[in-house]
């Protein structure tokens, strides 16, 4: 007894964006998130306390998981991005930066955290409608006859992180894979509801960017050598086995197994699996692949009769190989395997790449399954070269949903900032209109205004959070595009030299009125770009995932909001 100790009371923390210890962590995370956002954001290294791993990365969906924290503000906060990172794979850094600066710009305007909510949720309203409708001047149809918007929005991505240190050759190299690897994984051919294929990536240190390639089939790493002429030209019958085949008794499951003291159950299960050989040879199998292990005597037995043993696939690569092979996974060795349970390969062959010996698998019809080998000198820039191409290829096929993009460069937040305050313009005009919608928000027309400021201003933050070199950040007085100016530049600099816009399809010309983005100026409409131009834009972001964390960082912020008490168990 004298080693129990007595439970401390739960802490609760009223208010706790009142909090300055609080604000000081949400400030820190923003400005954290905020250094890495963009081409030329910083990296981070991060490393739990006690040792462990080095993380080194840019991209939201690596640092996130890697940072830890007491703070369940912060926590909830981060849940929410990674949600989002997992379904969508892009804009978790946006949807971040918004989110707190959110939180942070309310409680510098001190305005009503109630208030607030409202105002977010019309101005993200405002917002929503305004990209979903056709003639929405930040969003570009993606025409799937030509490849250049495709192109342009995995290079985008891929462009986005600076730890893949790639050049500009490198860059082009990895998009046109990625667009490459994306379209082999549509379906052209097959009757009924389209399933879309898979990608494979394989990761090889120490070779160049540019020996990375896309394969159609499957590449799996080889552990035993593989003899060219135990395979033949034709199409391969295949058997895939999803259980172990290593003699175990692992799929029996728990509980107690009663053996006779006379049996020699390691002779009994070889046995069985021979009788399972014999099968395969029997049926004509030429391939035998496992997701586990396979016992070495049945190895031998299945080779002796010329087919080809592949064992240790890995759980990550049965539905690939399923697909490929049209093959469906044997579970158990206890029932004769149906002739239905059988697939076929067009052919196999090896390929080299430095160290790695990868057996190649084709598959004998259209099966939308490719592999992308990427290379790269050192693992930590494979790391991030891994998660981005699959960011960009997850961004390619949000497209087949929704064929839009938005422009990037900060472009697409500040036409929308600037969107939203000439609607409240227009809507204060008519006074009686702002009153009544004032009203509807319980708040005077003063805060209203002030509401949306919070808003627009926060939307800004993130185009500002594009530059890292202590430059600043202006926009035209006429599209709302959004340009970037060197530290010191002057307005005589500005005329003329700052060439286009963050997206690429607005040209700085002599006429062209300019305001910097972190000061007050008039409301105005923006203009949409004339049809006809022939510029296109050289940033894009997914539309899909740029809407959809646009919602999850209001929802977030509203939420956070809403919070009046904490309770913490600190036993």
């Amino acid at each position: 007894m004298s080693r129990v100790v007595k439970k401390t009371p739960s802490v609760c923390t009223d208010m706790p964006l009142n909090n300055a210890e609080v604000c000081a962590k949400l400030h820190l995370m923003k400005e954290l998130l905020r250094s890495c956002y963009g081409p030329t954001g910083r990296l981070k290294h991060i490393r739990n306390n006690i040792g462990g791993r080095v993380t080194t990365s840019s991209s939201s969906s690596v640092l996130l998981p890697a940072l830890s924290s007491s703070q369940p503000l912060l926590n909830l906060i981060k849940s929410s991005i990674l949600n989002h990172i997992s379904r969508f794979s892009d804009c978790g850094l946006f949807a971040a930066i918004f989110c707190l600066s959110l939180l942070e710009h309310v409680r510098q305007h001190e305005l009503r955290e109630n208030l607030a909510i409202k105002v977010n949720k019309h101005c993200l309203s405002l917002c929503t409608s305004y990209l979903q409708r056709e003639d929405c001047a930040c969003r570009v149809k993606v025409n799937f006859c030509s490849s250049q918007n495709l192109m342009t929005l995995a290079g985008s991505i891929i462009s986005s992180k600076p730890a893949c240190l790639l050049t500009e050759a490198e860059k082009h190299h990895i998009s046109t894979m990625v667009v490459r690897a994306f379209l082999q994984t549509i379906p052209c051919s097959t009757p009924g509801p389209v399933t879309l294929g898979h990608t494979v990536t394989v990761t090889i240190v120490g070779l160049r960017v540019l020996d990375s390639a896309v394969f159609p089939g499957l590449l799996v790493e080889m552990y035993d050598p593989f003899d060219q002429t135990d395979s033949s030209s034709g199409p391969l019958r295949t058997v895939l086995f999803s259980t172990s085949l290593a003699g175990d008794l692992a799929e029996l499951g728990d509980g107690t197994i009663e053996v006779d003291p006379d049996v020699d159950t390691d002779l009994q299960v070889l046995n069985q699996l021979l009788e399972l050989g014999k099968q395969l040879v029997e049926d004509e199998v030429r391939l035998c692949v496992c997701q586990k292990v396979i016992h070495p005597v049945l190895q031998q037995y299945l080779r002796s009769h010329g087919v080809v043993v592949l064992e240790r696939l890995g759980m990550a690569l049965m539905e690939p190989l399923s697909m490929l092979a049209g093959t469906q996974p044997v579970a158990t060795l206890h029932a004769r395997i149906l002739s239905t349970a059988y697939g076929r390969v067009k052919n196999l062959s090896t390929k080299q790449f430095g160290f790695k010996t990868m057996l190649h698998l084709q598959p004998e019809g259209e099966a939308a399954v490719c592999t992308m080998v990427l290379c790269h000198r050192n693992e930590t820039m494979l790391d991030e070269l891994k998660v981005v191409c699959q960011k960009a290829e997850h961004g390619l096929r949000l497209t087949l949903k929704e064929p839009s993009a938005l422009l990037g460069g900060g472009c697409t937040e500040t036409h929308l900032s600037a969107y939203v305050k000439h609607k409240l313009f227009l809507l204060l005009q008519g006074q009686q209109e702002a009153s009544e919608s004032a009203a509807g928000l319980g708040c005077s027309p003063a805060e209203f205004l002030l509401g949306v400021k919070v808003f627009c201003r926060s939307l800004d933050m993130v185009a500002r959070s594009l530059e890292h070199d202590g430059g600043t950040s202006v926009i035209d007085l006429n599209h709302a595009h959004h340009w970037t100016v060197s530290a010191g530049a002057t307005k005589e600099d500005m005329v003329g030299g700052l060439g286009l816009c963050g997206c690429g399809l607005v040209e700085n010309s002599p006429s062209t009125k300019w305001t910097f983005l972190n000061t007050e100026y008039a409301e105005f409409c923006p203009a949409p770009l004339l049809g006809d131009s022939c510029r296109k834009p050289t940033v894009l972001d997914s539309f899909t995932a740029k809407v959809n964390a646009l919602q999850v960082a209001v929802e977030t912020a509203n939420l956070v909001l809403d919070v009046r008490y904490i309770i913490e168990d600190v036993n």
